[in-house]
């Protein structure tokens, strides 16, 4: 036994030489081998941190580091893109023949939310766009979702709105009258005149909620001349003219017109007619001075425009101001379109005044005449004094000697005038616009009294 135990602590002995030896002893002189460098390193390194050089260097290095990681972090949120697609179309699913909604917006937006080259993919694909489905829905109001339709499934999508609140209503029809309007009748050729425009049916059905039908006040076709190829005297058929309709406020309403557009004879005329020129001086010229003649360098003017403008027109005034004129003088006078007239010949005319000294000739006897009375009323002169005038007529003496007592008027102008006594005054013209006319007598007295 002694000698198996003695076996045994050197055979444990062995051992532990033999860790000592290639274990402890290597890894304890490692050790201190390290805490030896480390004590070297650390002055090494304490020397090296208090250069300026090596503080630079360490923070361009993390300052790199910091910027790729940052860099990496950013692509991933740049890689997620947002883009708007505006005023995209809303298409109604419904019976149309039976129902019309109110509420469905025309156009709503839409966000797209994903990467770039999804989005470009998604813009350039097809797409069934912003519908709605109202199939089932019964006239009433509801509130309904709208839906995008995208082949792209990577992509995400808001729609602004995204729901609506949709009125239902039973569609009814009615005929109406058709009338026309013309637009831009300015842009037609000025001698140029649009007499008739013939319809190609009188009345039309409008379609529509029964509260909006109540609305239309008229339904009109608007012929625009610029859809008139060359237009000219004669008659031409436009095809294509669009309908509206109105309410009283000259709004346009939003119903169904059957049929959606006509077609019209339009009647061009080029009504004219050459009227003589009258040139009518105004103002008082200088004391002791008349005028002797007036001269312009045309005395006829043809005008162009309605019919019934061009039938009442019998002379296109020219005025010219002589106030305190004492001198011969040419006046350059601009030709002014009456109400209804569209074209002149001539814009322009050159009136020539020849001065002269003045005379005066008094015309007795004149009778008194009255304007503008009431169709109801009668009227007499108050006496026999109230029934004539005598007037006093200035200009040159070869202008007195060609006047006559019939180249006279003398009036008194009744408008708003009623039944009594009146006195009232009394205004005096002649042929001759180149004399001024005065009456000796300033007022007269008139009864008006009742048929």
């Amino acid at each position: 036994m002694k000698k198996i135990g003695k076996l045994l602590v050197r055979l444990f002995r062995q051992i532990g030489l033999f860790f000592d030896k290639v274990l402890i002893t290597p890894i304890t002189k490692l050790i201190i081998r390290f805490m030896d460098l480390s004590k070297n390193a650390a002055k090494s390194l304490d020397r090296l941190s208090g250069k300026k050089s090596t503080l630079l260097i360490v923070s361009l290095i993390l300052s790199f580091i910091v910027f790729i990681y940052i860099d990496n972090e950013s692509n991933v949120m740049i890689d997620q893109y947002a883009e708007i697609l505006y005023d995209q179309p809303v298409t109604a699913v419904y019976n149309e023949e039976l129902y019309v909604i109110d509420g469905l917006p025309k156009t709503v937006d839409i966000t797209l939310i994903g990467q770039r080259r999804h989005i470009f993919l998604a813009k350039q694909s097809p797409s069934k766009g912003v519908t709605v489905d109202l199939t089932g829905l019964k006239p009433g109001t509801h509130k309904v979702s709208l839906k995008y339709t995208q082949r792209l499934k990577s992509l995400d999508y808001k729609l602004d709105p995204s729901q609506v609140n949709v009125t239902i209503y039973e569609k009814v029809s009615e005929n109406r009258p058709l009338t026309y309007d013309i637009l831009h009748q300015d842009q037609l050729d000025s001698k140029l005149y649009i007499s008739n425009v013939e319809l190609d049916r009188s009345d039309v059905i409008i379609k529509g909620a029964q509260y909006k039908l109540e609305k239309v006040a008229a339904v009109k076709a608007l012929l625009d001349v610029n859809d008139i190829p060359n237009p000219k005297a004669g008659d031409i058929t436009v095809k294509d003219i669009p309908l509206v309709a109105y309410d009283n406020d000259g709004k346009i309403l939003d119903v169904e017109i059957v049929p959606k557009t006509v077609a019209a004879n339009v009647s061009i005329t080029s009504p004219s007619k050459e009227v003589p020129i009258r040139v009518v001086p105004k103002g008082n010229l200088a004391f002791g001075k008349s005028i002797k003649s007036i001269t312009p360098n045309i005395s006829t003017v043809t005008v162009y425009g309605e019919q019934s403008a061009i039938d009442e027109i019998q002379q296109l005034d020219a005025e010219i101001d002589v106030k305190g004129l004492d001198k011969d003088k040419d006046y350059n006078v601009t030709l002014k379109k009456p109400k209804g007239i569209t074209e002149l010949s001539v814009k322009n005319v050159t009136v020539k005044v020849v001065v002269d000294n003045s005379s005066s000739k008094e015309f007795d006897n004149i009778s008194i005449t009255t304007k503008n009375l009431d169709s109801a009323y009668k009227v007499q002169a108050e006496s026999e004094e109230d029934r004539q005038v005598t007037v006093v007529v200035k200009g040159s003496e070869e202008s007195l000697n060609n006047i006559k007592d019939s180249d006279i008027t003398a009036y008194v102008d009744l408008k708003n005038y009623g039944e009594g006594t009146h006195e009232v005054e009394v205004k005096v013209t002649g042929t001759d616009l180149k004399l001024s006319y005065a009456s000796k007598t300033k007022k007269v007295k008139i009864v008006i009294s009742k048929k």
